[in-house]
């Protein structure tokens, strides 16, 4: 499952999400990935027209509150030194062919350039959303099961609609497995323009974070939003942990946590018994709580939760994690707990179970020695 807990978390389901420019003069070209993208002919609306990828930024905070974010709010963040383009949105908690997601509406042709690279250059993917389809995360088609092309029910108890599937494309923005154009979002009743975009290509996460809470109510949350993760180069030095790290105690219930749950089956977005399975990340959030230990919900936030290194300094209790996202390059999608001797539980896709498996490094992008106090901090 790809996402984070913020949007989950607030009743009002709003988000702003700031972000940092990525790279210049990009040309933009077919994407090679259209296998991902149902044929434009199947929509119930004509194609609509997009704009042309112009030039791309990545997300970097997410702030969400309990409203829409106010006008003179707005104002002040456009203002912050250093912050770019901004956009508005809409965003809300939605379920999505029987699945409770974060959604968000937009306009496709200046969101697009938001998104990771085959993303952001699919004209076609855009089209579709504009003409009134639902673009899923990659992992909920392929491991969530949503079929390309097909029509799902798409809202809340209020308000609902058949759309289609118009494309597989993760948006490299955690809890966001849904989009859908604005005038989509209004006819589902997602609140209007409680979410904007912002670009802030120089400023430091951690300044940016301060100057957002200056200036946004006390009641918004402000969060980074998946950063990209740095594969660790081999023989590089460990970080000095100075007793911020599981103990043996910890380590030693974590794995056995995780070796109750051997045999059962991958479920997407399970993290209990409740759903009668687990997805990768449900499964390292069940077990590391059986050690009191507060990870947050996906992958991506999960590769957060420590120091990353590389797979020759892994030990038993450490996370393993995979970017396996055709869709969005870099973006930590997978994510194992190694057990020691080469091997790992995992909850590896649909129509597997939880098993033990060998350690592989096809896409592989460190492990992640888990740091309990940064975890239950990026947890909330």
């Amino acid at each position: 499952m790809i996402g984070v807990s913020v949007l989950t978390t607030l009743a009002a389901n709003v988000a702003v999400v700031i972000a940092h420019q990525q790279t210049k003069g990009e040309p933009a070209r077919r994407d090679a990935n259209e296998r991902y993208v149902a044929a434009a002919s199947g929509s119930r609306l004509s194609p609509a027209p997009v704009a042309p990828l112009q030039q791309r930024v990545t997300p970097k905070v997410l702030v969400a509150g309990s409203g829409p974010m106010p006008l003179e709010a707005l104002s002040r963040l456009r203002r912050i030194k250093g912050v770019g383009a901004v956009e508005v949105a809409d965003a809300a908690q939605a379920m999505v062919d029987g699945k409770r997601v974060g959604l968000l509406g937009v306009e496709p042709s200046t969101f697009r350039a938001f998104t990771p690279k085959p993303t952001a250059q699919s004209d076609d993917l855009w089209r579709n959303v504009a003409a009134g389809d639902v673009a899923i995360s990659f992992t909920m088609g392929s491991d969530g099961g949503v079929k390309l092309g097909t029509q799902v029910p798409v809202g809340g108890q209020a308000r609902q609609a058949q759309l289609r599937v118009g494309a597989y494309a993760t948006m490299g923005i955690a809890d966001v497995d849904a989009v859908v154009s604005r005038a989509t979002a209004r006819n589902l009743g997602v609140p209007t323009g409680n979410a904007v975009l912002i670009s802030a290509p120089k400023v430091k996460t951690d300044a940016l974070l301060k100057q957002i809470r200056r200036v946004v109510p006390k009641t918004v949350k402000a969060v980074e939003v998946s950063p990209q993760i740095d594969a660790p180069k081999a023989g590089g030095q460990l970080p000095a942990a100075r007793g911020r790290v599981m103990n043996v105690q910890q380590v030693r219930t974590v794995i056995e946590a995780a070796r109750t749950r051997l045999g059962w089956p991958y479920v997407w977005g399970g993290e209990s018994e409740a759903e009668g399975g687990y997805d990768c990340s449900g499964l390292m959030q069940f077990a590391f709580a059986r050690a009191g230990i507060r990870l947050p919900r996906v992958a991506a936030d999960q590769a957060r939760a420590g120091w990353v290194l590389p797979y020759e300094k892994a030990q038993p209790g450490d996370m393993l994690i995979w970017a396996n996202d055709p869709t969005a390059p870099g973006y930590i999608s997978h994510i194992a707990l190694y057990i020691g001797n080469g091997r790992m539980i995992a909850a590896p896709r649909r129509g597997t179970v939880v098993q033990v498996q060998n350690v592989y490094l096809r896409n592989f992008r460190g492990a992640i020695r888990v740091n309990p106090q940064v975890s239950a901090r990026i947890a909330y």
